[in-house]
């Protein structure tokens, strides 16, 4: 059976400092990394490709910027990697392997952030207990997907945020979504800069108001407050 080429996915805006790491930790045979730029006025661009990545333009917004990472991808299984995140070592063999199972769509990796602070374990800790709970990864854990099931979901839905909970939803009510145990590693520089707790309360509150079906250009104007 031939392998799997994966696509890599990373949407950017002003990601000068971490876009490199993002892309060489991607990088290996059978894997392509497409950068989506959403009109950074930083080196972003000329580091992606300097890096090795392709550079695709599109409009500022996550969902946007994935699914146009998703239409100029040409490989069989899409992995969409934040920007700030690093995949870890022997990720392609973990997507090739859980995607030789026929009813696995798609999936995500666990997570593990860069800082120290005894609270970022405890985050940790409360992602994997969200996921065995709920079943819900974020997008900072590497969310990745076959090509066909991504086109039967009709793309990465369109939303102002939390596209990556709809992404996960859309994906499990087509097949298995497989949950794996390697984690990515994503910056802690969102909790730095507004305090664990803060940013935690923040984003339940936000992830709250999806599963309440509330109005997303609310959700997410208050949330980018």
């Amino acid at each position: 059976m031939p392998r799997v080429r994966i696509s890599v996915v990373i949407p950017a805006l002003n990601e000068a400092g971490d876009v490199e790491n993002a892309i060489r930790s991607a990088a290996g045979p059978g894997v392509e990394v497409v950068v989506v730029d959403g009109g950074s006025e930083d080196p972003t661009v000329a580091r992606a490709e300097a890096a090795g990545a392709r550079v695709v333009r599109s409009p500022p917004g996550r969902a946007r910027q994935l699914e146009r990472g998703r239409l100029a991808a040409t490989g069989e299984a899409v992995l969409f990697l934040h920007a700030d995140s690093r995949l870890p070592e022997g990720f392609a063999a973990a997507v090739r392997t859980a995607l030789a199972d026929p009813r696995v769509v798609g999936g995500a990796f666990g997570l593990r952030f860069d800082g120290s602070a005894p609270l970022l374990r405890v985050l940790e800790w409360g992602v994997r207990l969200r996921v065995r709970l709920f079943r819900l990864p974020y997008g900072d854990q590497g969310i990745f997907a076959r090509r066909a099931a991504l086109e039967a979901l009709g793309g990465v839905p369109q939303a102002a945020i939390m596209e990556d909970l709809d992404l996960v939803r859309g994906l499990q009510r087509r097949g298995r979504f497989a949950n794996l145990t390697l984690p990515t590693v994503t910056s802690a520089r969102r909790y730095a800069s507004r305090g664990v707790l803060r940013t935690l309360f923040r984003n339940q509150l936000a992830s709250l108001a999806w599963a309440l079906g509330v109005d997303r250009a609310r959700v997410a104007a208050w949330y980018r407050q």
